[in-house]
């Protein structure tokens, strides 16, 4: 069964910091990229990050580069997705997903969990 344990997520000032950790199971992590997406009410689902785990290739949406980054621990199983400056519309429901193709890791998802909320007051 894939499972994703996402943790980190929380309430935060603008221009603060929080790290969502994501640990998978269930399936080869080695063989997937694995990310973040979003879900904003009112708004569409936007990809922001992922993580080729099998030569770390990294891939960013325009609106989080140069604030979040992400990395992996294959050992563990688990990406984390390291997140500064924040702003309010970062706003969202943050979802951990896997995906067979790293092209297309920012797109489509294979596997995503249930996902942790992410609040940034101004």
């Amino acid at each position: 069964e894939v499972q994703f344990v996402e943790s980190g997520g929380g309430l935060v000032q603008a221009g603060g910091s929080l790290r969502l950790s994501c640990a998978a199971s269930g399936f080869t992590f080695d063989d997937y990229a694995i990310g973040w997406f979003r879900k904003a009410p009112g708004k569409e689902r936007e990809g922001l990050s992922c993580i080729s785990t099998s030569d770390g290739s990294t891939y960013y949406t325009d609106s989080v580069k140069g604030r979040f980054t992400i990395s992996s621990d294959n050992a563990k199983n688990t990406v984390y997705l390291q997140m500064n400056s924040l702003k309010p519309e970062d706003t969202a429901v943050y979802y951990c997903a896997a995906t067979i193709e790293p092209r297309v890791c920012l797109y489509v998802y294979d596997y995503w969990g249930q996902g942790t909320q992410v609040t940034v007051s101004s």
